[in-house]
């Protein structure tokens, strides 16, 4: 039966397949402690729903396992953004993850229901789901999770998405997967904020891709210049990794790839009002930081990296009605002149 899942899921197009069993999470604990010193931040809902992760009865009565899968999203051919553009983090270049994989998700849960027989049930997510992914994605072997605490495969790197489905069906677990990081230290070495605080320790208060799109207010200053030009999302520490030597672009993903988020254009970012901002960002994961997030970190990347010619637009924006935008216009207006010699 594991067999023929793991068969489907392939054929399906996911890069990956594993299966664990639906018991506690190896690293409760950890994550518990990680809570109550508050390096989630904002992120309010990973306490509000901390007993389900922590349990998947509690998500899904009667689980018996965990099938967990790998979807590719490498860019093999993916070049250096220009310093004046604007940098999105490289899995939000595709349209939403969390449609592009929902099709083959709900396919494969069929089968699973299939082969499992009548009374069987089971539950799907796409990085949505309150359950501790990356731990029960290594207890399954589909990698083991880094310094950086991002999950890491030896066949793909760590540029991909992970998905899960819990079933009731008993399935035989495959083996864990250990760490494989060694002294390497390169994602630590590389985190513009030093988020990671320690080998496996993040503090999400201070990283880059949780400043630029979990945030919902104002971005705090002392990180604001550490941010450069990155506007939604930031790849150092997945891009440092040594592993990614064996990556590559996954099947699913490819038809869904946005070349034009490749390369942004701050300043026409931000002239986007909010019907011209949902006509550029509909179907993407940048849709749900709304204008006045993106617009955001678009004045700030502009504060770090703009001329002169950014004053006229940026000045434009410190007008804005969403204060949001305001704020940080008049700061990277600050920046920008300081750095022309304007005062």
């Amino acid at each position: 039966m594991k067999a023929a899942i793991r068969q489907h899921a392939l054929e399906l197009g996911f890069d990956d397949c594993r299966v664990t069993t639906a018991e506690p999470p190896t690293h409760a604990g950890q994550f518990l402690e990680w809570l109550e010193a508050k390096r989630h931040g904002a992120m309010g809902w990973l306490e509000q729903n901390a007993a389900k992760r922590i349990d998947p009865q509690l998500v899904l009565d009667g689980a018996l396992s965990v099938i967990t899968l790998a979807t590719s999203y490498d860019q093999a051919d993916d070049a250096p953004a220009q310093p004046s553009h604007g940098v999105i983090a490289r899995y939000a270049r595709y349209a939403d993850y969390h449609d592009a994989l929902a099709q083959a998700l709900a396919q494969l849960s069929e089968r699973v229901q299939l082969l499992a027989g009548e009374g069987a049930r089971s539950l799907w997510y796409v990085d949505t789901g309150p359950i501790l992914e990356r731990d029960l994605g290594q207890r399954a072997g589909l990698g083991f999770i880094g310094k950086h605490t991002n999950l890491i495969s030896r066949r793909l790197g760590n540029w991909f998405f992970i998905s899960e489905i819990l079933t009731t069906a008993g399935l035989e677990p495959d083996a864990p997967e250990r760490n494989h990081c060694g002294k390497c230290t390169s994602c630590i070495d590389a985190c513009p904020t030093g988020a990671i605080t320690a080998p496996f320790q993040l503090d999400a208060r201070r990283c880059i891709s949780y400043l630029t799109i979990e945030l919902k207010g104002s971005i705090p200053e002392e990180y604001r210049l550490a941010i450069g030009n990155r506007i939604y999302g930031c790849d150092d520490c997945l891009d440092a990794c040594p592993w990614n030597r064996f990556a590559g672009e996954g099947r699913l993903m490819a038809p869904h790839r946005r070349d034009d988020l490749d390369q942004a254009d701050l300043v026409g970012l931000l002239a986007l009002d909010d019907d011209g901002f949902r006509a550029k960002f509909r179907g993407t994961p940048m849709q749900r930081t709304k204008r006045r997030g993106v617009l955001r970190n678009v004045c700030v990347a502009l504060g770090n990296v703009g001329d002169a010619l950014a004053i006229p637009p940026l000045e434009l924006a410190a007008a804005d009605p969403e204060p949001l935008i305001a704020e940080h216009a008049q700061w990277a207006l600050g920046q920008v002149r300081h750095r022309c010699g304007l005062g």
